[in-house]
């Protein structure tokens, strides 16, 4: 999927698990032969080829997690959607040069983006294209997935203990060699400091969105590869948004719709979710940098250490 993975299983015989580790690199290697944007041999592009002409059946697990997406996409109102790929490619994020793309650009992107694009039937693991030029990208949400299926083989061999990390999107399975639970570090979106923060997870998942990794200058101004489907431009208002719950998927999916609907919707909705705890970091224009931590967060979060008054923590 283009990035990098790490397991670590807490074992007494290393030698012993190494067969195992082998099948979670196979598995992450069998979700990106189905999911990946970044080949012509994937289902998720035999989907975008072939889906404009005809209602086509598609792999139950693609349709496990499109079932998932098209479900995010309803409850954060057009936030996330699958069918953003004309706008993530046009601004040069998949298979491009990044670029700031003109207006009229987006607005014939926009043509071919929402959830109306897609006719999908979850039972029946089958999907249409209104129109030619559709096409679905995977691209928040197949790396939960991916942990999600890895997480369920080591869960089935018996692994009690372990942290599977597939580019920030994680799950945490028992406890760390010499820590109850799973310390896990939350990356400081601006480069200053080497980590901002860290949260324990006890046998949950947990994913990080930010526009830090990703993104093109133009004009003086910075746009993030986060996109706002609703919009067609670089989502705005929040630096990272980190979402801790029990499904990696959907921590990945909602890492996403988070980050573009901004510091104080996605407030409203973290706090009317129960699945959903979560920790936001904001930079004010007076330059300081809150960070949004939700209150059933609080007893396993804590600043690193010497960020003294640099970093202001609201809980909410």
């Amino acid at each position: 999927m283009g990035t990098w993975a790490t397991l670590t299983l807490v074992t007494a015989d290393s030698a012993s698990v190494a067969g195992l580790a082998y099948e979670s690199l196979m598995v992450l290697h069998h979700v990106d032969s189905l999911m990946s944007n970044w080949t012509d041999a994937s289902e998720v592009a035999r989907i975008n080829r072939e889906a404009a002409a005809r209602q086509i059946t598609i792999h139950p697990e693609v349709a496990d997690v499109l079932g998932l997406a098209v479900l995010v996409g309803k409850q954060s109102r057009g936030a996330f959607d699958v069918t953003i790929e004309p706008l993530v490619r046009l601004w040069g994020f998949l298979g491009g040069t990044p670029r700031v793309p003109s207006q009229d650009e987006i607005d014939a992107a926009l043509e071919l983006v929402g959830p109306d694009m897609l006719d999908f039937d979850a039972d029946d693991h089958t999907v249409r294209f209104s129109r030619e030029g559709v096409r679905i990208d995977f691209g928040g949400i197949a790396k939960g997935y991916a942990v999600d299926r890895v997480a369920e083989l080591l869960r089935r061999a018996g692994v009690e203990n372990a942290l599977v990390d597939l580019s920030g999107n994680m799950v945490a399975i028992g406890n760390a060699a010499t820590h109850d639970g799973w310390a896990i570090g939350i990356r400081d979106p601006f480069g200053k400091y080497p980590l901002l923060a860290r949260i324990i997870l006890n046998d949950e998942s947990v994913a990080t969105s930010g526009d830090y990794e990703r993104f093109v200058g133009a004009g003086g101004k910075r746009y993030g590869h986060i996109l706002d489907p609703r919009t067609g431009w670089s989502a705005r208002g929040l630096a990272s948004v980190t979402v801790v719950t029990e499904r990696a998927a959907s921590a990945d999916a909602w890492a996403t719709a988070l980050f573009v609907l901004g510091p104080s919707r996605a407030r409203l909705i973290a706090k009317d979710r129960e699945d959903l705890a979560v920790v936001f970091v904001e930079k004010l224009e007076s330059g300081d940098v809150i960070v949004w931590v939700e209150e059933q967060l609080r007893a396993r979060f804590g600043l690193s250490n010497d960020l003294g008054k640099a970093v202001k923590v609201r809980f909410f």
